[in-house]
């Protein structure tokens, strides 16, 4: 009888050793899962405001405007929420002909074609469980498409 009762203690010390590395496992990839989603909602955003400034000639400060609220509200005017918390308008940059003259006239195999591209840095993730995961900045993220003359 005192070797079971002896089983039993040992199962709840060995239970108290592994929750520890289990709940910093699970915090990690909870952390990391919600690193990775903000990332691709970003991604998808500046897609959207390059393709939108695709429509429209160089240099349209109002369109630049719109595609910059589209790439961090999801829509043109600016209103509601952003679409990632810290995400701003000012860490938005759009880049044309008139603004990057890399952008400019560039040759191809259907033609001379302008790009535009949009792009967002510094933008910085915020840790829910900084222990964790440490905050940390993404890199630049950005999306160049053919624009029309």
């Amino acid at each position: 009888m005192k070797s079971s009762l002896k089983q039993k203690g040992a199962a709840a010390v060995e239970l108290a050793l592994l929750l520890i590395p289990l709940v910093l496992l699970v915090f990690g990839i909870t952390e990391l899962g919600r690193a990775i989603y903000q990332y691709n909602t970003i991604v998808k955003g500046v897609r959207d405001g390059t393709r939108y400034l695709t429509q429209y000639e160089p240099g349209n400060s109002s369109r630049i405007a719109e595609a910059k609220c589209l790439t961090v509200f999801g829509n043109l005017s600016c209103s509601g929420t952003a679409l990632v918390p810290g995400l701003t308008v000012s860490l938005v940059t759009v880049k044309d002909r008139l603004s990057d003259s890399t952008y400019n006239l560039q040759p191809t195999g259907r033609g001379v074609v302008n790009l535009v591209g949009v792009e967002v840095s510094g933008f910085g993730f915020s840790s829910l469980a900084p222990f964790f995961i440490s905050n940390f900045t993404f890199d630049p993220i950005q999306t160049t498409m053919v624009q029309v003359l």
